[in-house]
Order: structure tokens, then sequence, then C-alpha cells
């Protein structure tokens, strides 16, 4: 029931998405970012094409606001993404690439999914995690640092691939130890950029 790729969802979902773009140019906030859903990963499949038309629909529109239309990674490999954004062809359009959705989702490796989603990528989502076990389920979410991200290759690719944008914390989990966890990424992060050459 995810994003933009349920039929039954899609024509409300993308008026939403159009309303958060005029909210987002009231507010002076630069994009939209959302996860699309479980884009269907064959270019042929049927839903792709009308996933395809949908998003162009949005991120036109979009466009027309000043608002760029970025997409959060989890549910879909870095190929499909890439071939959804490429087949929409609008300049407006970003990845909000969070490395521990890939892993969570079993679908890539962070580091690799740069090879191919790095000029689009506009901001990270620093989290962190490891592969399902059970293929019925997600795999865990972990404190950044202590998962399958790999943070120092990504954070050295990102600089490679000439990311500039933001790194945007998340802790999945509440209380005092979520505190604690923010914190020591905070630390992580800023030793890892100073360490990194440019």
């Amino acid at each position: 029931t995810l994003g933009l790729v349920p039929t039954a969802y899609r024509f409300q979902r993308a008026q939403e998405m159009i309303q958060a773009g005029r909210f987002a140019q009231g507010l002076g906030v630069r994009a939209v970012i959302t996860h699309l859903g479980f884009i269907p990963e064959n270019a042929y499949d049927p839903g792709f094409r009308e996933l395809v038309a949908c998003v162009h629909h949005i991120a036109y529109t979009l466009q027309g606001l000043g608002i760029e239309f970025w997409f959060e990674t989890g549910q879909e490999t870095p190929v499909t993404m890439l071939r959804l954004i490429q087949a929409v062809g609008l300049p407006n359009l970003g990845v909000n690439l969070d490395p521990a959705n890939l892993i969570l989702y079993g679908k890539a490796s962070p580091v690799d999914a740069l090879d191919l989603l790095g000029p689009y990528v506009r901001n990270i989502h620093a989290k962190d995690g490891l592969y399902p076990t059970d293929p019925m389920k997600l795999g865990r979410e972990v404190k950044v640092g202590e998962g399958r991200v790999r943070f120092p290759e990504f954070v050295r690719r990102l600089k490679e691939v000439g990311f500039t944008g933001e790194f945007i914390i998340e802790r999945e989990i509440s209380g005092e130890q979520q505190n604690r966890d923010i914190a020591a990424t905070v630390t992580y992060l800023k030793r890892l950029l100073a360490e990194t050459p440019s």
C-alpha cells in the first residue's frame, strides 16, 4: 500500500504530492521527498509505464513551482530507481539516499548504489542496518557504524561523486538510547567527514 505504486491510492496521493509542493513553495523549502513504493523491476511492465506517467505529472507540476521531487531509497533496486528517473526525464528529480533501507530491504550495497545514483543524490539519511535473515521480514536497524553500510567507505565514495548535501540522522527507536545513539552518530560523522579527503 506504500507510495504512488498502488493504483487504488495513486490519484489521491499524486494530488497530495502537488499540494505538498505548494506548501513547500510557501515555506521556501527546496524539495518534496517521498517513497514511491515497490516500483516494478521490469521496464516493460505496464505498471512501470503508468508510474512513470504519474511521476512525470507530479514532477512537471512541481517544476513549475520551483520545487524539486526527490525519492527515498528503500523498496527498489538502485537500477530500478535510475531507470524511473531517466524515463521521467525531468531536471528536478533527485534521490534521498537512505543506505540502511537498501540493506533492510535486501536491495543493494549502499556503496555500490552510488555508482548508479551518485549524480542524483541530494541528501542522506544517516542510518545503519543489517540484511534480512528471515526473507519474510525486513532486516534490523542498528546504530550508525554497527551495521553493513560501511560508513567510512560510504562517506569517501560520497565525496568522490561530489555530494554536498545534508546528512539527516535517523534512529528509529525511542527513549534515552535513541538520544545517546544520535549524539554518538553526530560525533562519528564529524570525525569521518574530517578524516575523508575532499
